[in-house]
């Protein structure tokens, strides 16, 4: 909201700084607390409702009511697991015996592990998805390529062919990965498409296709992401070998970063044994009584969980990536210190950022012609979202609200680096009192991004009695003491992301 830099944010003293940490980690931990308490009290309800089943640890119960974690859990004790490690033992010793070899075999062993699981039905309906998509780009017209990805993602939604998917497989959760699958294949053939379209690559077309195939079946990223470019991926597989690190430094990476992953993955369930947050949420009734505090922290406990949730789920792909010499995306920022819809963008899913701006954004002309320009791209930025995302109702007015959000914040911005705003502010405001005031319209910020989180993470009704309990009937007794903990909040990420890299 100002036009310094975050590295030119004015210090502040050390006390107040303390007393922001011991605010901010309290309130965490007691509108925790306050939750786990309702989470017990309202055990037997929650278990004979919804998906309460029993626990890793012995007296405790564990919610199974979020989609994407009980989705994802159980296809990786399945074979994803098994598959991935697979990748990794693959690229260790074709490294070792053939680095030749290597992008051939890693592509030969994505394209069987999709079959093994998807089948050859399924592994064809994403064959035919890259050859209509190689194929138009072969033109070099941009847009007849996005045509041609959009239609093809569209026919996801296409109800005769969802069922006659359907029929290939025999549980709803083989469809969904198919489905999945699709989708992220969709950001990758367009990515191809437009680079292609912009700057050819060298070589004939079965280079091409062949480095098509690499990049749309690499095993890490195929089912969830991350994302990374098609002209990032091609460059950095093709580094010579001697960049790489070590046998030693790799043995090192790989120890420390599956130590990290295993405790994100214990914390993530010892979120959902201790707090029932997603089964809570699914019901207005229990929403509407839980407590203020309860209600705080289930609004933190689900989007917290939403973060630790994806440091596993992009934590283990991205490990496998970096030892094949790719450079994945930075892993989510902790959301507890995001205080703008900017920062929460570009910093939690940092390649789907990247992707948007590379191939929306900028191309329709972002912030270089002016306010009006940067409001449509921003806006097709976050329409696309939607769509990829399923384009249903909640989808729009998450994706609505988010759109506000930066307009808002990107228009404050320019109004305060105005050189009139600037010097008024100079000679009236301290440095130190400039940076408080820019934490507190951060709260208000965080405020609202945490509600736009909400309606994504359960749904309109979600959103909306958060916005009656908290802003309407709580709007003195909630709401000023919630701003007031933001407030906290956005000084800890102020203090954190103004720190010399």
């Amino acid at each position: 909201m100002t036009s310094k830099s975050k590295a030119q944010l004015a210090p502040l003293p050390r006390t107040e700084i303390l007393a922001y940490w011991v605010l901010s980690l309290g309130s965490h931990l007691y509108s925790f607390y306050q939750l786990h308490r309702f989470s017990k009290e309202h055990e037997a309800g929650l278990e004979r409702g919804f998906q309460l089943e029993k626990g890793l640890v012995k007296g405790f119960k564990r919610d199974l009511s979020d989609f994407e974690w009980s989705f994802w859990t159980e296809w990786a004790k399945k074979s994803l697991l098994w598959t991935l490690i697979g990748h990794g033992v693959i690229s260790r010793l074709t490294s070792i015996f053939n680095p030749k070899f290597r992008v051939p075999a890693l592509t030969i062993y994505g394209l069987l592990a999709a079959s093994s699981v998807l089948g050859i039905k399924g592994v064809s309906v994403l064959l035919v998805h890259v050859g209509l998509s190689f194929s138009l780009a072969q033109l070099q017209k941009p847009a007849l390529s996005w045509c041609c990805n959009l239609l093809l993602l569209s026919t996801l939604h296409i109800h005769p062919l969802q069922e006659i998917q359907r029929g290939w497989y025999k549980t709803e959760e083989e469809y969904y990965l198919l489905v999945f699958s699709v989708a992220v294949c969709g950001l990758r053939l367009i990515s191809f498409s437009l680079e292609h379209c912009w700057s050819p690559a060298d070589g004939g077309g079965a280079v091409q296709l062949g480095w098509l195939f690499s990049y749309t079946f690499y095993h890490p990223f195929f089912y969830n992401g991350p994302i990374i470019s098609y002209r990032d991926y091609t460059e950095q597989m093709q580094r010579p070998a001697e960049e790489c690190d070590g046998d030693t430094s790799g043995v090192i990476y790989l120890v420390l970063r599956s130590g990290r992953i295993i405790l994100w993955w214990c914390l993530a369930e010892y979120m959902i044994h201790v707090m029932y947050m997603h089964s809570i949420q699914s019901n207005e009734t229990y929403l509407e009584i839980l407590p203020p505090w309860a209600l705080g922290g289930l609004a933190l406990a689900l989007v917290q969980f939403f973060f630790v949730k994806y440091l596993v789920l992009f934590g283990f792909p991205s490990m496998l990536a970096s030892m094949d010499q790719l450079v994945p995306p930075k892993l989510p920022g902790c959301v507890s210190i995001m205080y703008s819809f900017t920062g929460m963008w570009r910093h939690f899913d940092a390649g789907l950022y990247r992707w948007l701006i590379r191939y929306i954004y900028v191309p329709l002309g972002g912030s270089r012609h002016g306010l009006l320009y940067q409001m449509l791209s921003t806006g097709l930025a976050f329409g696309f979202v939607c769509l990829w995302h399923g384009g249903h109702d909640y989808l729009r007015y998450w994706a609505l609200m988010n759109w506000a959000g930066v307009v808002v914040e990107n228009t404050l911005k320019s109004v305060f680096a105005s050189s009139y705003i600037h010097s008024i502010v100079e000679l009236n405001v301290s440095p130190a009192m400039e940076r408080r005031c820019v934490a507190l319209l951060s709260a208000f910020s965080t405020a609202m991004l945490i509600l736009s989180n909400l309606v994504f993470l359960g749904g309109i009704h979600v959103g909306r009695i958060f916005w009656k309990r908290v802003f309407i009937q709580g709007w003195s007794t909630i709401a000023l003491p919630m701003l007031a903990f933001l407030y906290c909040f956005a000084q800890i990420g102020l203090e954190w992301t103004s720190r010399p890299p």
